[in-house]
């Protein structure tokens, strides 16, 4: 069977390589894909990125699953146009890709099906935005409402850093988000301390098969300082979820989504990713939600995954989630993302990457910002590549990650040295 994958970076390279091993699959397409997907023999990039024309080349190649990797397709609807079609598409509706897509839409469900969340005002006014932020004080959070590429975040820990956000999305749109009908809106929250984690959910508007967790690291520099990223790295299981905290993140949080989504007329289908904040006692909030896989997180995640995933979407989309279970390896997964020069606001491309050893069976490197070009590989993005080992402890996934990344070059690179420390604490 053919498969079809959506996107062009990390994540979608990690769905296409686990896709690639399934037995039933013969073909893997990447439309666009990136470097990493093209030097994969098997592997194929298609240049294709409207919704009508993949659902076109869907049909025409026969092609038996679609997987939706980023959330832009999903705003655009292209779950909705394939199943217009009768094309078979794992990922959820235009409508119910609102979780993600709309920060406000996310609050106000949230607020009205009791599934905990920090409390939180929006505003498309500037002024009425900063009078509120004064009144509240810091620390604060500041969410631009709209797609933003995991950038549209601000933790802000001073009432300057605050207002400034609000400036950037409210005014000069510095963050690039692409803002929901009705123009731009800043939604403001609460500050919650505790730990984060990412709770990854498959779902087929009724059943649900949660992932092996996950914690990525989100701050561009090491000891979690400096701006909000897409993610610098990644590691698979997370310790700070443990049975108790699993437990309360599906019957508080996973369940009562998926239920008030039906109940509301928008059934789920798809990948639910709820950021959880988990505070000291154990008990878990919710960040905010995707309606896709993490990424960094999709990379470690994979990397542990022992059953089939072409036969988890099948039955995924078939409605028959409950007959499902998952087998884990039980060693851990940790990947380090390599970053461009000015990542993440102005990240420098065409950098040329040398020095990549082969992928192995305990160490692969997945490629997201890369593009080939006449036969050499060039910086296309702000995250580049993310380096993803297995161990038998945090600390060896850690040390064989690194002992690889360490030959890679390009010019600029940036990558954080601590990935995993939460866990290394812990242990």
């Amino acid at each position: 069977m053919k498969v079809l994958v959506l996107g062009n970076g990390g994540r979608e390279h990690a769905l296409a390589w686990k896709l690639s091993q399934a037995e039933r699959v013969s073909q893997v397409f990447v439309a666009p894909g990136n470097g990493g997907t093209a030097r994969n023999p098997h592997l194929k990039n298609i240049a294709l990125s409207d919704v009508k024309a993949l659902a076109d080349f869907a049909e025409a190649e026969k092609i038996a699953l679609t997987v939706v990797g980023p959330e832009a397709f999903l705003a655009a609807g292209v779950v909705d146009e394939f199943r217009a079609r009768g094309l078979r598409i794992f990922g959820p509706t235009k409508a119910a890709a609102q979780l993600e897509s709309s920060k406000a839409f996310a609050k106000d469900f949230m607020k009205r099906h009791a599934i905990p969340t920090a409390a939180y005002e929006t505003f498309s006014d500037a002024a009425q935005a900063h009078a509120y932020v004064q009144a509240q004080g810091a620390p604060i959070v500041i969410k631009a409402d709209g797609l933003a590429a995991g950038k549209g975040v601000v933790v802000a820990m001073t009432l300057a850093e605050a207002h400034e956000a609000i400036d950037w999305i409210l005014e000069d749109n510095k963050l690039g988000v692409v803002h929901n009908q009705g123009g731009a809106r800043v939604v403001i929250e609460e500050f919650m301390s505790g730990e984060e984690a990412s709770f990854i959910v498959v779902c087929d508007g009724k059943n649900v098969v949660s992932l092996a967790t996950s914690q990525d690291h989100k701050r561009l520099q090491d000891g979690d300082t400096g701006p909000n990223t897409g993610g610098m790295g990644a590691y698979s299981p997370a310790p700070v979820v443990t049975p108790n905290v699993h437990a309360k993140a599906m019957h508080e949080i996973i369940m009562p989504t998926i239920q008030g989504m039906a109940k509301d007329g928008i059934p789920f289908t798809g990948f639910l990713y709820a950021g959880l904040m988990i505070d000291e006692k154990g008990q878990p909030r919710t960040v905010e939600f995707n309606t896709r896989m993490g990424d960094p997180e999709t990379q470690p995640i994979m990397m542990r995954l022992k059953s089939d995933l072409f036969e988890l979407l099948m039955h995924a989309t078939d409605g028959t989630l409950d007959q499902v279970e998952l087998q884990w390896d039980r060693r851990v997964a940790l990947g380090v993302v390599m970053a461009a020069e000015g990542y993440p606001l102005q990240p420098r491309k065409g950098d040329a990457i040398s020095g990549l050893p082969a992928d192995a069976a305990d160490v692969m490197i997945f490629h997201a910002g890369t593009t080939e070009q006449d036969g050499k590989l060039l910086t296309s993005g702000g995250r580049v590549l993310c380096v993803t080992a297995l161990g038998e402890s945090v600390r060896t996934a850690q040390q064989l990650a690194y002992d690889t990344l360490t030959p890679i070059h390009f010019e600029g690179k940036q990558f954080r040295r601590d990935i995993g420390h939460r866990a290394v604490s812990r242990r």
